[in-house]
């Protein structure tokens, strides 16, 4: 039986970690036989496994039965089963304990939302992760206990599936646990917003509230922090036009009208008084930083603070120019590697800028599977994907400098689950090894021969948007479409900027992201003319909160909100052309 760890302090928890990293092949495989021992007599590992006695088997065979015999899955591969499971099913199906809670994923991945199960063991790691990464975090940048931290958490509304289990994100899950009260008290700092915040269904509301509460208690912040990078600029971007209205909430000890939600406006109201002397120190601050565009609006608020933490890895690479302009001097550090599926690694070195970040893999969390990526010869017309796969490999034969899809058998029931997270190993930690997170797997631009993934977008805008420096113009958001209704196809990239930019400057602008891409499948088709000009649509201010507050509409979270890069859904796309402004055609290819 595994200790709780939860119940550890805080130098037994690195102990604990530096011990199990140092032994990680011998305690994955123990992680493995801990789960099929939970779970053998389920109806998914009887279909692959029989009727085996796991109490006659060596831990090294069970393993080498399991992964040769369970086959290799994605989500759509366990749909049935998961559903089954939501409409009622409680016999033993994916796992012997009965699944009660089932976690939404974001669904901006891939445009729609996936039911995954959550168990107690999910509450309990995701503590597990907080804390140990609280730890590492502490020894570069002590805080002190007691403080507050600026936390912009949102849940979303809990609902009933057709079989009565309770479904809702995972963040929201989290916070409604009890793993998420004992974090507070466990790490010694305390969110500034009572639960009727956080849970207040209203984004915009419950940031509002984020906002006035974190500046009530503006001395006692020892740091800012949010699921997603992206939530954090989307409160401090709300705080440029709010702030008047915050200042005169202190000033009174009044609530804005604009809080409509009875529990919120109750919560909130408990914590004001009059502050009259608080209010005209912050008004005085933000009229000096309003004249400098909010630059180091973070550490000049919150003079105490010691840091910015959140997720900034993947999607959330391209909000961190802007966390830095709020940042100002003050660390930002990358947060920690997991998925709706199951928590992956933690940052050991939270000095790493968030572009050199790297995961250390907990291996009792799971049992991770490694597919070998190897990239595709350049002339290969498979369009489907761009790697060729080797045989899956456990953490302990991972190499340096190889990049490798993730696979996870988890203790809820997901069992050689493609994540489908394309990861690089840039060393080892102890002996487990240290992640770099890459993209996700899935092609997002192909019109036909050509394969670019969200990094090489990535790279591409952020290539082009440098341009935009020479007018004090920045690029707010963005996201792109492969257009195949017209032959020849073409990529559309959808811009929102702030700023003013001279029609001449997005023209280069388009040019320079259609010569930056570098797929061979691409120049070759754009030479030929068998996929079009690139066209850039820059669309008017506030598009992309329409398409935030049309995921949050339909059930997703702010915490686990996260842009589309690329979008074929309808909505979405009907949501970008009749907000597109401008229009640019590539003169790259002549």
């Amino acid at each position: 039986m595994e200790p709780n760890i939860n119940d550890y302090q805080d130098y037994d928890i690195i102990r604990w970690f530096e011990e199990v990293a140092e032994n990680a092949s011998f305690i994955q495989t123990q992680t493995l036989r801990r789960i099929i021992e939970l779970n053998f007599n389920t109806e998914y590992l009887k279909k692959w496994l029989g009727d085996i006695k796991v109490q006659d088997i060596d831990s090294n065979a069970l393993e080498a039965l399991y992964t040769s015999s369970v086959p290799l899955v994605s989500h759509a591969d366990l749909e049935p089963y998961i559903q089954r499971i939501a409409d009622g099913d409680s016999s033993p199906i994916l796992t012997q304990e009965p699944i009660t809670l089932l976690s939404l994923s974001s669904g901006t991945t891939e445009g729609r939302q996936k039911y995954v199960p959550f168990t107690r063991h999910s509450a309990q790691t995701t503590l597990q992760i907080f804390r140990l990464a609280a730890v590492y975090r502490s020894r570069v940048y002590p805080t002190t206990a007691g403080g507050r931290i600026l936390e912009f958490i949102y849940s979303s509304k809990q609902f009933k599936t057709k079989g009565g289990l309770t479904a809702g994100t995972a963040t929201t899950h989290y916070y409604a646990s009890e793993e998420f009260k004992i974090k507070q008290k466990k790490t010694k700092t305390f969110t500034c917003s009572p639960k009727e915040v956080i849970s207040g269904g209203d984004y915009k509301q419950s940031t509002y509230c984020h906002l006035l509460l974190g500046l009530v208690f503006c001395d006692e912040v020892e740091f800012i922090t949010s699921t997603f990078a992206y939530s954090i600029v989307q409160a401090f971007t709300a705080f440029e036009e709010i702030w008047k209205d915050i200042c005169k909430d202190i000033k009174e000890g009044t609530l804005s009208s604009r809080i409509t939600i009875p529990s919120m406006r109750k919560a909130v109201t408990e914590l004001l008084s009059p502050n009259p002397s608080l209010a005209s120190r912050i008004e005085k601050k933000c009229r000096e930083l309003e004249a400098l565009d909010w630059f180091s609006v973070i550490p000049k608020l919150w003079p105490n603070a010691k840091y910015v933490y959140s997720i900034m890895t993947g999607s959330m690479q391209p909000y961190l120019r802007k966390l830095r302009h709020y940042a100002g001097n003050l660390p930002i550090v990358s947060a920690d590697y997991g998925s709706t599926e199951s928590w992956i690694g933690v940052n050991v070195d939270p000095s790493a800028p968030p572009e050199d970040v790297t995961f250390a893999v907990i291996p009792t969390f799971s049992y991770f599977e490694f597919i070998p990526l190897h990239r595709q010869n350049q002339d290969s017309s498979s369009a489907i994907d761009d790697f060729i796969e080797a045989e899956p490999l456990p953490l302990s034969q991972l190499k340096v400098g190889q990049e490798y899809e993730v696979v996870l058998t988890t203790f809820t029931g997901l069992y050689r689950y493609r994540l489908g997270d394309v990861v690089e190993v840039a060393g080892f930690y102890k002996g487990t090894p240290k992640l770099n997170f890459i993209c996700r797997r899935k092609l997002i631009l192909t019109v036909n021969i050509d394969k670019n993934t969200e990094k090489d977008l990535q790279v591409v805008v952020e290539r082009s948007s440098q341009l935009l420096g020479k007018t004090r113009a920045e690029l707010v958001d963005f996201t792109s479409h492969a257009d195949i209704a017209k032959q020849p196809g073409h990529y559309i990239i959808y811009w929102e900027i702030k700023g003013e930019v001279d029609e001449g400057v997005l023209g280069e602008c388009c040019r320079e992201m259609d010569a930056s891409f570098v797929d061979h499948g691409y120049v070759v088709s754009r030479r030929t003319n068998s996929i079009g000009p690139l066209e850039l649509c820059i669309v008017e201010r506030g598009t992309f909160k329409k398409i935030l507050d049309h995921f949050v509409g339909n059930g997703a979270a702010l915490s686990q909100f996260k842009t589309p890069r690329c979008t074929s859904n309808q909505v979405l796309l009907r949501i970008l052309n009749v907000c597109t402004i401008k229009r640019f055609l590539s003169t790259a290819y002549g």
